[in-house]
């Protein structure tokens, strides 16, 4: 039996996998779900900052927040508003109770999770499929296939600026000041944007060759860029790619450190353990996750599972990995309930 962890207490990566080897995941069934196989593809799970309760966003429309402890969909609550499939969900970082939802219906929701209730929405935000909250809680920005980054206060439910991409904005990711946000793109790079006036960040004037861009970005995929993630610790930028591809940068001088190629297919989403320690990916082809050690790039463990694992999450407070599988949340690393 594997021992129990402290809530952020840290593990080596020599005993990460003695640790989670007997543990077993636990299931959330949605049963109230007609839907099933392709339809409800899982595309977004996202934990509150308590890391208290799960959220998941499917692609039949189904929006639902989840006890971690109560695994029957009875003690879920469903979310019910959206017109299209969901495409993102994210809490609110500042509130444990406020969480957004974008879809492809073009809306942007927020919600209440204690009374069920949308307390405000934006409209009109065309084909939308990315979102992220600023560390503070105060604005977000929303990205759509065509290119465009939309700041939105959730407060007064109202599109601040509008910043026009020439390609479609994948997933961005903001540095935990705030004042940066780093934005994947289809050429298989990252702009680091200033916020809120989202300005590109530029080389210094010494280090441009002739006929070079003055724009600073990083370079670390041959084919899209799709996600960007921050390390918890600010230390290390991922980002994934259609290449099959995860590459980390070192944030203090923005050279890449490690290349993972373990993947076997587009890697659609990225998660940091709490400690920053430890890195997955979630990936739209092959089976089974494979964990990497964030510093050395070492493979520590794989979770085995059915079949393709779109979108992860860790738990922001302990090694508690939630996690798609064919179409199904599953949740391992709770303290009860999933020893073998």
């Amino acid at each position: 039996m594997a021992p129990v962890l402290r809530s952020r207490q840290s593990l080596s990566k020599e005993k990460f996998s003695g640790y989670f080897g007997p543990l077993k995941s636990q299931v959330y069934n949605d049963a109230g779900s007609s839907r099933g196989g392709s339809h409800h593809t899982l595309r977004s799970i996202a934990w509150n900052p308590l890391g208290t309760l799960v959220a998941t966003g499917a692609a039949d429309k189904t929006l639902r927040v989840w006890n971690p402890e109560k695994p029957n969909v009875r003690f879920s609550t469903e979310l019910k508003g959206h017109a299209a499939g969901i495409e993102k969900v994210a809490f609110n970082p500042v509130k444990d109770a406020e969480l957004a939802s974008v879809s492809n219906d073009g809306v942007v929701k927020f919600w209440d999770v204690r009374t069920k209730a949308c307390v405000n929405e934006v409209k009109g935000l065309g084909n939308a499929h990315t979102l992220a909250w600023a560390p503070d809680g105060s604005s977000l920005l929303v990205g759509n296939r065509s290119g465009d980054v939309i700041q939105i206060s959730p407060r007064e439910s109202e599109i601040i600026s509008t910043h026009r991409e020439p390609v479609e904005a994948n997933q961005m990711a903001f540095c935990w000041s705030g004042q940066k946000v780093f934005l994947p793109t289809r050429e298989g790079k990252v702009r680091i944007l200033s916020y809120p006036a989202l300005e590109p960040l530029l080389h210094l004037p010494y280090a441009v060759k002739p006929g070079e861009s003055t724009e600073f970005v990083l370079k670390g995929h041959t084919a899209s860029c799709l996600t960007t993630e921050l390390s918890p610790t600010g230390r290390y930028l991922a980002t994934g790619g259609a290449d099959s591809i995860i590459s980390l940068f070192d944030t203090k001088d923005w050279i890449c450190q490690q290349t993972i190629t373990r993947m076997v297919g587009p890697v659609k989403n990225i998660s940091f353990t709490f400690d920053g320690s430890f890195v997955v990916a979630g990936c739209e082809e092959g089976s089974g996750l494979d964990v990497t050690h964030t510093e050395t790039g070492e493979h520590v463990h794989t979770f085995k599972t059915a079949g393709p694992c779109e979108t992860v999450a860790w738990a922001p407070t302990r090694y508690c990995l939630a996690y798609s599988d064919l179409g199904t949340l599953r949740i391992i690393g709770l303290e009860s309930g999933d020893r073998k």
